[in-house]
């Protein structure tokens, strides 16, 4: 197939860019603005391709008309799915111009027999290649066009004969799956946490900026194991105030994220702006605000994600030090948004401080997003790094509470020459495994945004079973004090009863001694019983809105 293929016109993209010291860093390259932006230096042609596949002329290339157009390349069904996957990089449903030229040059490498993953899809722009070979488009022949998956309905029965219903919501109310969860939860959900003070028993309400909030990783671990020196290697450059010292240095929570130029903002302003999704912090208190700060800076992997940097857990005296607000809470805040958290040890601080296993267990429920960085492991040599590796996995092991802790990404995560070259393979393997990680989080972002969301909806349903049952309870008139003080201290007989009468899942109940206490100052009374129609409300939406807005943005091609 590659035979009488014509090259593409790159111009300077065939000349060899110097290789950086850093895995990210500022763009140097300068547009050329007699052509679309976002063509960048793809050849002319990948613009017209764009406006041919682009049917209904809304500048973007949807599912429908990608399957079109792609099966013109003659390429097997699983490798156009990679294709999509990886040039759909913000899981919007939908390409623009410059994820169309990520997917035509992912084409013609598939074409060329070359292998496709998302470290090839980074490292596209120029790159001197052919282009792809379409049949229709320069290719004569025949193609077999390619059928989107069926959209999910859920079947029922009426007078007897088997109807389907489908989704309510119209996919052309949200512009991305993100906008159809949030809507989802604005029609749905808000109204019945509102009614069920479902903020007080478990999480906060949710705003726009939350579902729109792009992908995050926080860096945690003591002083000077090397956070902010290794947030500096991905970078390429310090941050914005940024300080790297063998003492505690970095003393607030910094989220480091994407400009054009280098700028910092103090904590209560990034507080309260309206675009940011950090207004939840305000109940943490001034003191907490003074310790919190934004920076921003140009950089390719900022680009893709933010990146919290956090204070030194500390250890020995130290923890005697009042930090002025709860910093394990402050952790699990953030943990609840994150993508990613790095737990960073080196080999001289591989003691679990009793501030760090307060930060762990805050951290219970998010184990899946848990990784370890043993960083600075050049420093010692192998015999002794074997060493540090097993007492690592033990004392991590007791606070997990798991003979399986979570993946261990070994090395030397900052610029410089490795002190002990026994393992540079490996440790340059692990650094690039960590990279390659850390730039395909924005590509599992969404698919964590809908698990959390479904186990929102989950946890409501239970949380307003619970408030229901306790209102049937409740007498009508006279005694409702002693009733509510018997209900409250009989809890776990209420959990029961729901748990039995719906046939529900222990493991999805929340933990009955912190309900109870919040139960303690709210009146039982003042909720409502819950209606069939109301849980019916939330069914549906689990099975069929949520799955309708996967199938509308997710992959076209299965």
């Amino acid at each position: 197939m590659a035979k009488g293929r014509s090259p593409s016109k790159n111009g300077e993209g065939s000349k060899k860019s110097t290789p950086s010291k850093s895995p990210s860093g500022p763009s140097t390259k300068k547009p050329n603005y007699a052509r679309p932006v976002q063509l960048g230096d793809a050849p002319a042609e990948f613009y017209n391709w764009f406006k041919e596949a682009d049917k209904d002329k809304d500048g973007v290339v949807n599912g429908e008309e990608a399957v079109a157009f792609f099966s013109r390349s003659r390429l097997p069904q699983p490798t156009l799915a990679k294709v999509w996957a990886l040039s759909d990089r913000q899981r919007r449903g939908v390409l623009d111009l410059e994820d169309f030229v990520t997917s035509m040059r992912l084409i013609s490498l598939a074409q060329d027999g070359k292998p496709i993953s998302s470290e090839v899809a980074r490292t596209l722009d120029g790159k001197s290649m052919d282009v792809p070979q379409l049949v229709g488009i320069n290719l004569s022949g025949d193609f077999e066009a390619l059928g989107m998956k069926p959209s999910p309905a859920k079947s029922k029965k009426t007078l007897g004969v088997n109807t389907s219903v489908m989704a309510k919501m119209s996919s052309k109310q949200v512009g991305s799956l993100q906008d159809g969860l949030s809507k989802l939860y604005s029609k749905y959900l808000r109204p019945l946490e509102e009614k069920y003070q479902f903020q007080t028993f478990h999480s906060p309400f949710m705003r726009p900026q939350d579902f729109a909030a792009k992908p995050a990783v926080m860096m945690l671990g003591q002083y000077s194991v090397g956070k902010t020196s290794f947030i500096k290697y991905l970078l390429g450059d310090e941050y914005p105030s940024a300080v790297i010292g063998p003492e505690p240095t970095t003393d607030r929570f910094v989220v480091v994220s994407h400009s054009d130029i280098n700028k910092s903002t103090p904590g209560n302003a990034l507080a309260v702006s309206a675009d940011k999704p950090y207004t939840g912090l305000t109940k943490f208190g001034q003191k907490f605000l003074n310790k919190f700060a934004g920076a921003e800076m140009p950089s390719n992997l900022l680009n893709a994600i933010d990146i919290i940097d956090t204070p030194g857990v500390l250890s020995g005296e130290k923890q005697r030090l009042d930090r002025g607000y709860e910093f394990p809470e402050v952790v699990r805040w953030f943990a609840e948004r994150t993508d990613l958290i790095l737990l960073i040890f080196d080999p001289y601080k591989l003691d679990i401080s009793d501030e760090f296993k307060r930060v762990i267990h805050n951290l219970a429920g998010f184990d899946d997003k848990v990784r370890i960085v043993l960083n600075k492991a050049d420093q010692v040599d192998s015999q002794h790094l074997m060493k540090v590796y097993g007492a690592l996995m033990w004392s991590l092991s007791r606070i997990f509470k798991s003979p399986e802790v979570p993946r261990v990404y070994t090395g030397n995560f900052q610029e410089g020459e490795y002190v002990y070259e026994e393992f540079a393979d490996l440790m340059d393997r692990e650094r690039k495994q960590l990279i390659t990680d850390l730039y395909d989080i924005p590509r599992t972002n969404v698919a964590r945004k809908v698990s959390e969301f479904v186990k929102r909806v989950r946890s409501l349903r239970i949380h307003c079973l619970i408030c229901s049952a306790l209102k049937e309870d409740m007498p009508s008139m006279f005694g409702k004090d002693n009733k509510q003080n018997k209900l409250v201290n009989r809890l776990e007989e209420t959990f029961l009863k729901v748990q039995q009468k719906n046939n529900l899942a222990v493991g999805d109940f929340p933990a009955l001694e912190p309900f109870r206490e919040q139960l303690k100052s709210t009146k039982i009374d003042s909720f409502s019983k819950m209606t069939a129609d109301k849980l019916k409300a939330l069914d549906e939406i689990l099975e069929l809105e949520v799955p309708a807005l996967m199938q509308r943005f997710g992959n076209p091609f299965g």
